[in-house]
């Protein structure tokens, strides 16, 4: 058996994985953004018209910002790594696989705090916070929270696939250290 074969092998298998992370990263990010920009609705209590949007919570506009900047990454990301593959290249370059690496980092630790933000805002406005005398609002705006909550689902979906690309891209980082001269 040729360890180098099984070493293209293995790098062809992780490169896949990285274009198709990538790729699920982009798609999800495209599918929140989308849920949660278009999510409003109307409801009239007595004679008062409220419209329940997006907007009116701050950290669901970070939520689609972070989506937004998480779709626009992976999309250059998309870029690079379909024409490595293409071309068949290996990353051997340290400064551009430490700058992908902390790119996919920086990327990684803004959307799960955009997450964390909005999933606290959609607890609370699901269950409100009686000692802080906060009501519960999706009583009252059902289709609004559903659609929010589908949206915010998309985001941990594409959470999880950003983890699973944070391992992919640290691999690629520190395959590049490793030494076979030093064995025990």
């Amino acid at each position: 058996m040729n360890l180098g074969s099984d070493l293209s092998a293995i790098d062809r298998g992780v490169r896949l994985g990285e274009l198709i992370s990538r790729c699920m990263i982009c798609g999800l990010a495209v599918v929140s953004i989308a849920l949660v920009t278009t999510d409003t609705q109307v409801k009239e209590i007595f004679t008062i018209r409220k419209k329940a949007e997006f907007t009116n919570m701050r950290v669901l506009v970070f939520l689609v910002i972070a989506n937004g900047l998480a779709a626009a990454y992976s999309l250059v990301q998309i870029v690079r790594c379909s024409v490595s593959f293409i071309r068949g290249n290996v990353l051997f370059n340290k400064p551009l696989a430490w700058a992908i690496f902390s790119g996919d980092q920086i990327m990684a630790y803004l959307m799960f705090s955009a997450i964390a933000a909005s999933l606290q805002a959609a607890l609370i406005s699901q269950y409100g916070e009686p000692e802080m005398q906060w009501m519960k609002t999706c009583y009252l705006f059902k289709k609004f929270c559903n659609q929010m909550g589908e949206g915010l689902a998309s985001s941990v979906l594409m959470c999880v696939f950003m983890a699973i690309l944070s391992v992919i891209s640290a691999f690629g980082l520190f395959r590049l250290y490793d030494d076979n001269s030093k064995k025990c």
